[in-house]
């Protein structure tokens, strides 16, 4: 896996469906190298920070590979790296390989991938198609979100290294597809095996708790 691009940018305001909306979505490339924080990029902002940023949600890669996809799904030339949100975007990056607790080395960071990417409208206004977070989510590749273990610096051409593999070996696409896909067969399954995983981010963590409990609920 190699690092494409790096992608920032600060909150800016936009009217949708009548409304201003304040969103960090707008990333673009940025040359060089850039300082990885605890939390976020340096130089980068999210205007939601109730369900954006945070430790948990401190990097958000996606795979350059998926690019091809989404220009023949949404009928464009082409889309620039940082479309969909991404700091990183990244080729090689496979969420049907990659677990919750990995460990990444990437330039001189050491990150762990902590969640999968649930999409909320502002993809549809990035990409000016309000079908999107539904699109995103049916298509289940979702990219992955990463948490700082240690803080460095990134810039494009690094390579991305999956140093540890956590033990449970919980794919992201496969956690993903658990909780959205109906038809998924042995969810509770996943669940119980994620939650057994200390990096998995306290939102899911939330999310799969309560699941769990409904469906015991269900089968009793």
């Amino acid at each position: 896996m190699e690092v494409i691009s790096v992608n920032v940018s600060t909150p800016v305001e936009v009217e949708y469906l009548g409304k201003i909306i304040t969103t960090g979505i707008f990333k673009k490339p940025i040359a060089g190298p850039v300082n990885v924080r605890n939390n976020n990029f340096v130089g980068d902002g999210q205007a939601d920070l109730k369900n954006h940023g945070g430790t948990d949600k401190a990097v958000y890669a996606f795979s350059a590979d998926h690019y091809p996809y989404w220009c023949k799904t949404l009928s464009c030339l082409e889309l620039a790296p940082g479309t969909f949100g991404e700091n990183l975007t990244i080729s090689g990056l496979d969420e049907a390989t990659l677990h919750i607790g990995d460990h990444l080395s990437i330039g001189s960071c050491l990150l762990e991938v902590s969640q999968p990417r649930v999409p909320c409208f502002k993809l549809g206004i990035a990409l000016n198609n309000k079908l999107m977070p539904k699109l995103f989510t049916e298509n289940f590749a979702t990219g992955v979100y990463l948490r700082v273990l240690q803080e460095g610096a990134i810039k494009a051409g690094d390579e991305v290294a999956v140093i540890t593999r956590d033990p449970a070996q919980v794919s992201v696409k496969t956690l993903f597809q658990a909780f959205f896909n109906k038809a998924f067969d042995g969810s509770t399954e996943i669940f119980e095996q994620a939650l057994q995983i200390p990096a998995l981010a306290d939102e899911w963590r939330n999310h799969l708790s309560n699941r769990v409990a409904k469906n015991t609920k269900h089968d009793g």
